[in-house]
């Protein structure tokens, strides 16, 4: 009887051991597999409301959601175009601990590669990855819990889009928001490739909004025509730049698809929507656990010559051949 006794106990023993280690897989189980079901917390912080910004976020969200359904929760925060309020968005985030974060314009990316080295940080919007995180010998890949997509168009390609459609121009004015380090990146860009065409350029930089207008009243009075990279301030405040170059006359090649119309004619751009699908898609990998942040290349989206048939009409100009018209 004894002998019976301990063979029981034992056995008890063995099968509780083993319902603890199929507890512990289950919960612990990094890929979500049929043990168990996860769930992800991703923060989104986007630098200020516009169509570009918008249109990326929104890309953004339907790709992921697509992706893992109900098991996502997706907070969505705008920073009002405040950097500061970027920091306290992104360390709210931290603080929470999410499991991914999307950073939406370049000072998004930087709040967030300052509050976290080991939350996965996906960019998008971004232009220059090496100007807005300052990186030595960029070859693509950021390394680190960094990655996500870029905006940039092929600035030479713009640059002679300019004399394209304004062979006769002499002097470009180049309207930016000083704070931004993608537009500086952008306008030396351009300034660099029309210098070496003959063509004289003349910075215009504005600080915040408060001086859109009257910065770009200087520009539109010594200036045949503007260049507007892709600038969030500008975005933002396109309905004020085009009040005072349309009353001047004076026409823009813009960075982006969103400036067109107004005194914006023509552009190389980009959807904005796509390329928040394209980082979608990424952070559904990166929680899914098929792809390391780190090592993730930086993904672009095709890009597309458009012209708007509006701002062509308003400033008299007769479309170049070889680009598509803007809805």
């Amino acid at each position: 009887m004894k002998k019976f006794f301990a063979l029981l106990l034992a056995l008890t023993m063995v099968l509780s051991l083993a319902g603890c280690g199929s507890a512990s897989h289950e919960s612990t189980d990094p890929q979500g597999g049929d043990d168990a079901a996860q769930s992800f917390t991703v923060g989104v912080c986007q630098l200020v409301q516009h169509p570009a910004l918008d249109a990326a976020t929104q890309g953004f969200v339907d790709a992921l959601t697509a992706e893992l359904g109900d098991a996502v929760t997706i907070d969505v925060q705008n920073a009002s175009g405040e950097p500061t309020n970027c920091s306290t968005i992104v360390n709210g985030f931290v603080s929470a601990d999410v499991d991914l974060i999307m950073a939406n314009a370049t000072p998004a990316l930087t709040a967030a590669a300052s509050a976290t080295a080991d939350i996965p940080v996906l960019g998008t919007s971004i232009t220059a990855y090496d100007a807005a995180l300052e990186l030595d010998n960029f070859n693509g890949v950021v390394g680190g819990n960094i990655s996500g997509t870029s905006d940039l168009a092929d600035l030479k390609e713009q640059a002679a889009m300019i004399l394209e459609w304004f062979p006769e121009a002499k002097t470009v004015g180049l309207l930016f928001c000083s704070a931004e380090a993608n537009s500086r990146y952008q306008v030396d860009v351009v300034t660099a490739e029309l210098t070496a065409a003959g063509v004289a350029c003349v910075e215009f930089a504005f600080t915040d909004s408060n001086d859109v207008s009257s910065v770009t009243q200087r520009a539109c009075d010594s200036c045949d025509v503007l260049y507007i990279p892709t600038d969030n301030t500008a975005a933002s405040n396109i309905e004020s730049i085009n009040n005072v170059a349309l009353a001047a006359g004076k026409a823009a090649i813009v960075g982006e698809a969103g400036l067109l119309g107004g005194c914006g004619v023509a552009t190389l751009s980009i959807s904005y929507y796509d390329l928040g699908v394209t980082t979608g898609k990424m952070a559904a990998r990166i929680l899914k656990g098929e792809a390391d942040v780190s090592t993730m290349p930086i993904e672009y989206a095709p890009v597309t010559r458009m012209y708007s048939p509006a701002a062509c009409e308003a400033l008299n100009i007769t479309p170049v051949e070889g680009y598509e018209a803007a809805e």
